[in-house]
């Protein structure tokens, strides 16, 4: 008899693990019944349209001399520091409004990294070298 309770003891786990829930996640609602409904933009989503958004608020026209380019950090990588960075003219650009975005991409890319246990490379990103050509900054 304890043999047999022993054989079909795995199985009886498998049952019983198929009958617990998923873990809820920040994202995710329930509806009136309780089930769990996923939400509607989920996290790469978002972190994709916030790059979009602070990428056309970074200008690059306008600058007639590479003093007046600068560069921006884009997001946030699993180990640590800027993914990317982008050229933008200080003078045809709304600095405040570009970093205010960077900044809500930046610490929903640090939230997603975390809940994903995103890793990645952990050298040094350096900002580029931007330059004004023809009226336009780039790296």
């Amino acid at each position: 008899m304890k043999a047999r309770v022993q054989r079909l003891l795995p199985a009886l786990a498998v049952l019983a693990a198929s009958c617990v829930a998923p873990p809820k996640r920040a994202a995710d609602t329930t509806d009136s019944t309780g089930a769990y409904v996923s939400a509607p933009v989920d996290d790469r989503t978002r972190l994709a349209r916030l790059e979009q958004e602070a990428r056309a608020l970074a200008k690059t026209d306008g600058c007639s001399t590479s003093e007046g380019c600068r560069t921006a950090p884009v997001g946030w990588r699993g180990c640590g520091g800027p993914r990317a960075y982008l050229a933008y003219c200080a003078a045809t650009t709304d600095s405040a409004a570009l970093f205010r975005k960077l900044d809500e991409l930046k610490e929903a890319e640090i939230a997603y990294n975390a809940k994903s246990g995103m890793m990645s490379t952990c050298e040094m990103r350096l900002p580029p070298v931007v330059t004004a050509s023809g009226g336009r900054c780039t790296q």
